[in-house]
């Protein structure tokens, strides 16, 4: 899928999700750069929330693993995904445009339900760890504002399909 009609894809399921498409595009860009393949392990968050799981045997160690792994367009965490519903049986399935669209913005719509504004739930969504994320992410909207009140790609953006 080129750049453009993974934007388009991404813009009809935030709508589904009552999300600001442009909001939803930032997301994408700043997480994967609208790479569908993007991942990302994160040791931290598999000490942190998913090696209990793990030593109770909950879970096996490829589980485990998968789960401290951000995946795909928006970079959803395993855990987050399957604390959100997901229930594919395995986590790589979240680079599917559709799949990883649908679950990142269920998480996203129910960060921004938690939080007192978007700033805030964008701290939620990055876990906090960089102040200027939100700040990051809402320049980026700024971008998908203005070209959809002009009806052109937003800046940057090309059609060159992307590859595997």
């Amino acid at each position: 899928m080129t750049k453009q009609e993974l934007a388009n894809l991404a813009q009809q399921i935030a709508t589904t999700y009552s999300l600001s498409p442009e909001l939803v595009c930032a997301v994408c860009e700043q997480e994967s750069d609208w790479d569908t393949w993007a991942t990302r392990y994160e040791p931290g968050f598999l000490s942190r929330y998913v090696a209990p799981l793990f030593t109770n045997n909950k879970i096996d160690a490829t589980e485990a693993h998968c789960r401290a792994i951000s995946w795909g367009l928006m970079q959803v965490m395993g855990q987050t995904a399957r604390e959100h519903g997901f229930h594919g049986r395995f986590l790589s399935a979240l680079c599917d445009p559709e799949t990883g669209l649908a679950i990142g913005c269920a998480v996203l719509a129910h960060k921004l339900s938690a939080a007192s504004d978007v700033r805030s739930a964008l701290l939620l969504w990055n876990g906090g760890a960089d102040p200027e994320y939100p700040t990051q992410v809402l320049n980026r909207m700024q971008h998908y504002a203005a070209a959809a009140k002009t009806d052109l790609p937003a800046p940057d953006r090309d059609t060159k399909p992307i590859s595997a």
